[in-house]
């Protein structure tokens, strides 16, 4: 869909708020053509000595309240036609982020985070620009210029008026190049901002990394040739758009001339009177504004089409994950893995192959293995964040694609390998998960996570600020608190991905005791745990090794020590390292 496609729609949609405007610029723009008139009159009547001292203040006063009436009109219109112009500029950012919310992590390992906040910013206004001012200024302009000319033309003399336009052909050339121009201007502009807004936002993100390495001058160098080059994108646009005023003004200095030449000749030949040239003169006066509207109308549609250009593709984007289930409830059942492979883009070995497996309600299902083993890749694949080339996963007899994606995740806890914490109160990062939850529902959840004592010592408690990302916690405290929220959420299957890896060995005994007590409070409660640690899965009902995407051996944690295979060598060697570092 083009942009004008686009503004037209909205229009149509908002038709009501476009009209009254409109009606209120014609009232404008006749005012506009009447005053040249009657003032025209008026100095026709004084130098014919027909106009008393009475009508001319009458004229005059009648003048001054048109003016007043012509200003309330303008300030009017512009607001009714601005209003409606920055709805459009709601529902883009309203379409635009329901659009990511929807998108799976595959679309966003191929985004960067600054050119998706680029294009929800200053993309987004510069499209809202096309549908307010441009719309604006076209329509006014294009308005005034039609009856510039009609009455120039029939009100006042065609021969004069035929003259004046002669030179405007030559400046609609110049504004076809330089809108041309703009154009590409405009779209290299928007992509330099959206450069450089990417790196301050990596550089704010990584700043103690940054500072750790060392790499603070390196980094202000980047961001200087990325502003750099962002300012001279943008001088260049702004170049082109000054080109728009040199046009104009040589237009109208030459039909300036033009008309004073012929019009000088017409009045010495009494084929047109002293009043009939002033005001042509001041109807060649108002031809000013169109032709200056037409330069800015054309530089902001040209803008709002590069904007669109950059946006629409990801508003059309199809969706990572499709969500074309049905079933809006989820009751809590097997679930059951058959075959299942899964094989990451540009990779040559699957992540996962051919694996099989069963959760019953209320098991504990640990899975264990080498980084990179697949562990993370089975989870996401539960909560259908990634699509697998082959296989099935069924829940409750069903498969996950026949579940409306809301629901399924809806009935899924997660705890990342990376918890994500909001820049909020500690209390209100454990209540996202459960928004009416009370104080003691929230206190109940963190000391079931281990968390409840830590979050005491802090000065304002629960209503501490954990700042960005949680940068005011430990690891291990932002881990417990992400735990807090999914225990809080008391949903059918959780899934712990190396969520207890920054914890110490006590707190993550604690932390798998409530754990199990919350089981045999909730016996249709699931629960997946996959850790690096092999203490973390010891009381699993059943414990899966993955190794490079295959399961290699399946057990209880005694009869994997008996089978004597990588889980017993690893819980061997971890053993002992627990023991050296307790000595």
């Amino acid at each position: 869909m083009s942009l004008s496609r686009l503004i037209t729609g909205f229009v149509r949609t908002h038709w009501r708020a476009y009209a009254g405007a409109g009606v209120m610029l014609v009232l404008v723009a006749v005012i506009g053509v009447w005053i040249p008139r009657k003032i025209g009159q008026m100095v026709d009547a004084l130098a014919a000595q027909r106009l008393s001292h009475t009508e001319l203040i009458e004229g005059v006063g009648l003048l001054l309240l048109v003016g007043v009436a012509n200003y309330g009109l303008r300030v009017a219109w512009r607001i009714r036609l601005y209003s409606t112009a920055y709805r459009l500029g709601v529902e883009l950012r309203t379409r635009f982020y329901r659009r990511l919310t929807l998108q799976g992590p595959a679309f966003y390992q191929k985004q960067r985070t600054g050119d998706l906040m680029a294009l929800a910013t200053n993309d987004i206004d510069s499209i809202e620009q096309a549908a307010g001012e441009a719309m604006l200024a076209g329509f006014d302009g294009a308005l005034t210029l039609v009856l510039v000319i009609g009455i120039m033309t029939l009100g006042v003399d065609w021969r004069l008026a035929l003259v004046a336009l002669l030179p405007f052909p030559l400046m609609a050339y110049a504004f076809w190049r330089i809108s041309t121009q703009i154009h590409t201007a405009a779209g290299d502009s928007l992509k330099r901002f959206a450069a450089l807004n990417d790196h301050v936002q990596e550089t704010l993100t990584g700043v103690r990394t940054l500072r750790t390495l060392g790499l603070e001058a390196r980094s202000a160098a980047t961001f200087s040739e990325l502003a750099g080059k962002a300012s001279n994108a943008a001088l260049t646009a702004q170049r082109w758009e000054a080109a728009y005023e040199p046009a104009v003004g040589l237009t109208l200095t030459a039909a300036t001339g033009l008309t004073l030449g012929v019009g000088g000749y017409l009045v010495w030949t009494d084929q047109l009177t002293i009043g009939g040239l002033t005001s042509f003169s001041m109807y060649l006066g108002q031809l000013i504004w169109p032709m200056f509207a037409a330069g800015w109308v054309l530089s902001l549609l040209e803008r709002g089409r590069a904007a669109w250009q950059r946006l629409q593709p990801m508003l059309d984007a199809p969706l990572t994950i499709a969500d074309h289930g049905t079933m809006a409830e989820l009751q809590p059942g097997e679930l059951a893995v058959d075959h299942l492979t899964v094989c990451y883009p540009g990779q040559v070995e699957p992540a996962l192959a051919d694996v099989t497996l069963r959760l019953r309600p209320g098991q504990t299902l640990g899975l264990v293995g080498a980084t990179g083993s697949g562990k993370t890749t089975l989870l996401r694949v539960l909560l259908r964040q990634l699509a697998p080339q082959s296989g099935t996963v069924r829940w409750n007899g069903h498969a996950l694609e026949e579940y409306k994606l809301g629901t399924l995740r809806g009935a899924i806890s997660w705890v990342p390998q990376e918890s994500f914490l909001f820049s909020a109160s500690i209390a209100e990062n454990i209540a996202l998960a459960k928004p009416g939850a009370t104080r003691a529902e929230v206190e109940h959840a963190a000391d079931l996570a281990a968390i409840h004592d830590d979050i005491l010592l802090f000065p304002h408690r629960y209503e501490t600020e954990v700042g960005e990302r949680g940068i005011t916690l430990s690891g291990g405290q932002r881990q417990r608190v992400a735990i807090a929220r999914a225990l809080l959420s008391d949903n059918d299957l959780l899934l712990l991905d190396d969520a207890l890896s920054a914890v110490d060995t006590g707190t993550e005994t604690r932390i798998l005791d409530h754990l199990e007590d919350l089981r045999r409070a909730r016996p249709v409660r699931s629960a997946i745990i996959a850790s690096h640690r092999l203490s973390a899965v010891v009381n699993a009902d059943w414990i899966v090794v993955l190794h490079h995407g295959r399961v290699v051996e399946q057990g209880t944690h005694d009869e994997l020590l008996a089978h004597d295979g990588w889980y017993a060598r690893q819980w061997r060697y971890q053993q002992l390292e627990a023991s050296l570092d307790a000595s």
